[in-house]
């Protein structure tokens, strides 16, 4: 599968790149998600980032948790198991995922998960931790 990459980031709702390490491998991904149109031809955008819905040229009002439910992850990946590199699209929602951080604690964190094409691994896109 070949995935359309993006031209500039004003066509971007989200994007990524992260190095992924598990037992000492190193993979990386790279995630975007397209902004989907309106009825109306044009892209919903927020008005602010702590903006609780989008709003269209048209006049339209969508509520975000409704509008991000909607778009597509595509991700380019190495996958940290095998090394081998592949493609995919998943749904564009993120779950909470048990991981063990660098002191040894467990953290639950928000992440768009999805498995290897030829080793079946699952791996963990997270939302960027401060």
């Amino acid at each position: 599968m070949t995935l359309l990459r993006p031209k500039s980031m004003s066509e971007l709702a989200y994007y990524t790149r992260r190095a992924v390490i598990v037992d000492g491998k190193e993979g990386k991904t790279e995630v975007w998600v397209f902004k989907e149109k309106c009825e109306c031809g044009s892209t919903p955008k927020k008005p602010k980032m702590r903006a609780k819905e989008y709003i269209c040229a048209c006049g339209k009002s969508i509520p975000s948790e409704e509008y991000e439910d909607t778009l597509t992850a595509s991700i380019a990946y190495t996958c940290p198991s095998c090394g081998k590199s592949g493609e995919t699209q998943v749904p564009f929602k993120r779950k909470k995922v048990t991981i063990i951080k660098e002191n040894g604690k467990k953290a639950r964190v928000d992440a768009i998960s999805f498995e290897c094409e030829s080793c079946g691994f699952k791996i963990n896109v997270t939302k960027k931790m401060k």
